[in-house]
């Protein structure tokens, strides 16, 4: 709770200390309308207490939709600190482990689930449930403390009855959401929610007429959702008729003395409405709106912290000097994995040459060059740049000397010089880097989407190919060593030739690592190593490892023999 209270103070002072003034202000009015009334009723002269009286019901009745607004205002001010938070969390960590944790994966769909309606209110409506039981709780205790005024143990019997109902009921509201089987079922929903609403699986729900299918999956998911929440929801007998008694006992000795009493018919009407007005001590406090948000608002701080944990990298002081790669004796693993990808991986690729990576699926081609890039370190051995161990080098001016173009990069919705250099730079350079990938553009300001004004959308060749031009805008900023993971996997065999050849003139001098399973495109690399089982197989020119007939001549005769075919 205390979390989640200094999250509302920090997500807007002025709206959290208005909040929280209009919640007392609402919660003293029904005690202050039950003495009104009395007074009313008893005053010889109804001008003034009439005056009071209408006074109190007009400020309960302008004070609920004000505070209603405001826990609105509030509530969507924290949403976007908690965004904020979560985004934070995610890109503040150096590496990329926690991106790809399955264990922080879980935790993340419930973190982003509090504002997305499926699982619970939004906070913007969350805030008013909230307020409202709140409200009613310390009305309830209000109107307690003016009943006592009557009889102290009146006041005192019936706040105990009613506070009583949260213990002999409590067992009616237990909601387990953070288990892990709750969290399955949350990432469940929302993976199907998402497949729904989002454009890349459109053509394919459409064209395989999955439209059905679809929505009876995410009711399936959802109804499992809900039905675990369910089972965790108890209600037992012994509890209600524990709670009928008490509460029978309580409001009768206490509405019996009242009608025993010779006071005023005014003190009456005004004790008695205090005496009713305590029930609300039951039906408020502390609702089912409350633990999604304290939750959320914990799993943002928990995330935090666990991102930067897992996807922390420690940084040196040391500046690299040239590129110059090394793996010795490298292995690494993924976590909950049964074997290493590396397992005692040895290469050296000298600086200003290109190197060419082939192999299974699984080999670890993709791995190695998450390690060259320094989004992860190696579980053993080492990656060093010209005899340094990359730990011990600075990881941002590190990461300034390399650029890649990966198979899943990513297409911005920005205009196209945005998307050639994000970082920024000269329109020469962006230009030189465009037209040395032959990629086809209009104006530098157009924006690459169609969901904009004068936007425009690239085919996959077309985007590959400004993918490419990113790397080269990179190395005429500065970078020296150039990553090449199937950059090209949308050419065709005739493109992708002529696009690497190019690359390769713009590049020169460059350290340049290519990974496809092209190898009409590979061939042209100084050097080929061949992975196999998490170690270097085979390594040499493509005519040397021709003559070799091992892996590499097997895997390009297979190759070969495809297109000699058609």
């Amino acid at each position: 709770m205390g979390d989640f209270i200094r999250a509302l103070w920090r997500a807007h002072r002025g709206l959290a200390a208005a909040w929280w003034i209009l919640l007392l202000a609402q919660a003293i009015l029904p005690a202050a309308f039950a003495y009104t009334t009395g007074a009313l009723i008893s005053a010889t002269e109804p001008t003034t207490p009439l005056i009071g009286l209408a006074t109190v019901f007009l400020l309960m009745q302008i004070l609920a939709p004000l505070h209603a607004q405001v826990g609105t205002n509030l509530g969507d001010h924290l949403s976007s600190r908690l965004q904020d938070r979560l985004i934070t969390a995610a890109t503040g960590p150096a590496g990329i482990a926690h991106l790809e944790s399955t264990a922080l994966a879980g935790e993340l769909a419930v973190a982003r689930d509090f504002d997305l309606g499926i699982s619970g209110p939004p906070l913007a409506l969350s805030m008013g449930m909230i307020a409202g039981s709140l409200v009613e709780a310390l009305a309830g205790a209000g109107q307690a403390i003016l009943l006592a005024t009557y009889h102290w143990w009146a006041g005192a019997t019936l706040a105990v009855a009613w506070l009583a109902t949260h213990w002999l009921l409590k067992d009616a509201g237990v909601w387990h959401r953070d288990t892990e089987e709750v969290q399955y079922a949350q990432r469940r929903a929302e993976y199907t929610y998402r497949l729904a609403v989002d454009p890349p699986a459109g053509k394919e729900i459409r064209l395989f007429g999955l439209s059905d299918w679809t929505v009876r999956q995410f009711v399936h998911n959802r109804r499992k959702l809900v039905d675990l929440r369910w089972q965790a929801t108890k209600l037992r007998q012994r509890g209600v008729g524990w709670t009928l008694a008490l509460l029978t006992a309580a409001n009768g000795v206490v509405f019996w003395t009242l009608a025993m009493d010779t006071t005023g018919l005014g003190q009456k009407a005004t004790y008695a409405q205090a005496a009713i007005g305590t029930a609300a001590l039951a039906f408020g406090g502390l609702n089912w709106a409350l633990p999604p948000a304290i939750e959320a608002v914990r799993a943002a701080l928990r995330l935090d912290r666990s991102m930067a944990e897992v996807g922390g990298l420690p940084t040196g002081s040391r500046m690299p000097t040239g590129t110059d790669l090394r793996f010795r004796n490298v292995r690494f693993s993924y976590p909950n994995a049964d074997k290493p990808v590396l397992d005692g991986l040895d290469l050296t690729i000298p600086a200003g040459t290109s190197l060419a990576v082939v192999g299974l699926n699984g080999a670890g081609k993709t791995t190695l060059v998450k390690l060259i890039c320094r989004l992860y370190d190696p579980t053993g051995g080492t990656v060093e740049a010209d005899g340094a161990d990359l730990k011990t080098l600075d990881l941002d001016h590190w990461r300034s000397k390399v650029t890649a173009v990966f198979q899943d990069f990513i297409r911005y919705q920005l205009p196209l010089r945005d998307n050639v250099a994000p970082t920024g730079a000269s329109e020469e350079d962006i230009r030189t880097s465009l037209n040395a990938t032959e990629a086809e553009f209009t104006g530098l300001d157009t924006v690459l989407s169609k969901g904009y004004d004068d936007g425009t959308d690239l085919s996959g060749g077309q985007w590959q190919r400004i993918a490419l031009a990113r790397a080269l805008c990179a190395v005429r900023q500065g970078a020296g060593i150039v990553v090449l993971d199937e950059p090209t996997a949308q050419l065709d065999i005739k493109g992708e030739t002529e696009a690497f050849t190019r690359f390769l003139e713009q590049t020169r001098g460059c350290t340049t690592i290519l990974v496809s399973h092209r190898f009409g495109t590979v061939r042209q690399a100084d050097r080929i190593c061949v992975l196999d089982n998490g170690k270097v197989a085979e390594l040499g020119t493509h005519d040397e490892l021709m003559a070799a007939n091992g892996k590499y001549r097997t895997m390009f005769d297979l190759q070969a023999a495809r297109f000699r075919n058609d």
